[in-house]
C-alpha cells in the first residue's frame, strides 16, 4: 500500500503520501490504517514518526484517531477546510481538478464582491488612497507577473478594509493557492488585469461609501477574464 520513505523529513514525507491516497481517493472515508508498527515497516520509518505524521494528519481532519491506536480515514471535504485547496486543486500527476478550480473561481467572485461592499462601508480616505496608489502602478506596468503581483495586493487591500476576519482567512488560503500557478494561468487572467478602469470604478466607488455600486463594481471586474476561465475549464474537463 505504502512505498519506503528514503528523502526529506520523515514525518513530512509520510503525512504528504497519506494525505495524497486520501485525496485521490486510494483510502476511502472509514478505511482503517495498519497499525502503527506495520505502517513504520511499510514506509521504512520509526514509529515515533508514523506517530508524528498521523498526529498531523488527525489535526488537518483527514483521520481519526479512535482509543486504542486504531486510525480511520475520515471524509476529508467534512472534516478539513481552505488549507486543503492547494492539495485538491493539483492531482500527484500534476493536471488540474476542474471542479476544484471552478469552485475557487466562484468563492473568489462571492468573497470579492462582498468583501467590497463591506469595504465601501468601512471605508477611510487612507484606504482609498491605499488602493488608488496600486491601481496607478497597475496601470503603469506592463509585466504580466507585476500585474499579478499587485493585483492580489490590491484585493488584500480590500479584504482587510472589509474587517471581515472570516473572509481575510479564506482569502489568504486562495492567494497561497494562486500564488505557484501565476505564470501557467498568466494569459487567463490578463484581460482582468488590464481591466484598470474597472479597478478604478471600485476604488472610486470605495472611497464614496458607495456599498452597492462597489459591490457591482468588484463583481464586474472579477467576471472580466470569464470567457478566458470558461475556456480553460472546458479543456480540463
Amino acid at each position: 500500500m505504502f512505498s519506503e520513505v528514503t528523502t526529506r523529513r520523515s514525518a513530512d514525507a509520510v503525512f504528504d503520501q497519506v494525505c495524497e491516497q486520501i485525496v485521490d481517493g486510494s483510502l476511502e472515508p472509514g478505511t482503517t490504517l495498519p497499525a502503527e508498527r506495520e505502517l513504520a515497516a511499510q514506509l521504512n520509518v520509526s514509529r515515533s514518526v508514523v506517530r508524528e505524521a498521523l498526529q498531523r494528519l488527525a489535526q488537518a481532519g483527514l483521520v481519526e484517531i479512535r482509543h486504542g491506536g486504531s486510525t480511520r480515514v475520515r471524509d476529508f471535504q467534512s472534516g478539513t477546510d481552505i488549507e486543503m485547496l492547494g492539495r485538491l486543486l493539483v492531482h500527484a500527476d500534476g493536471s488540474i481538478d476542474a471542479i476544484v478550480l471552478r469552485s475557487m473561481l466562484e468563492m473568489r467572485i462571492c468573497i470579492g464582491a462582498d468583501a467590497a461592499r463591506l469595504c465601501a462601508m468601512r471605508t477611510s480616505p487612507q484606504l482609498s488612497d491605499d488602493l488608488g496608489g496600486i491601481v496607478d502602478r497597475l496601470d503603469k506596468t506592463d509585466d504580466v507577473l507585476v500585474k499579478q503581483d499587485l493585483d492580489l495586493q490590491f484585493w488584500a487591500t480590500v479584504v482587510i478594509g472589509s474587517e471581515n476576519i472570516g473572509y481575510r482567512l479564506a482569502y489568504n488560503g486562495l492567494e497561497a493557492t494562486y500564488r505557484p500557478m501565476r505564470e501557467v494561468i498568466a494569459a487567463v487572467v490578463e484581460p482582468e488585469l488590464r481591466n484598470v478602469s474597472g479597478h478604478r470604478q471600485m476604488v472610486s466607488a470605495i472611497r464614496a461609501g458607495d456599498a452597492p455600486a462597489a459591490e457591482r463594481a468588484a463583481k464586474a471586474l472579477l467576471e472580466t477574464s470569464s470567457e478566458e476561465w470558461a475556456q480553460l475549464l472546458a479543456a480540463l474537463e
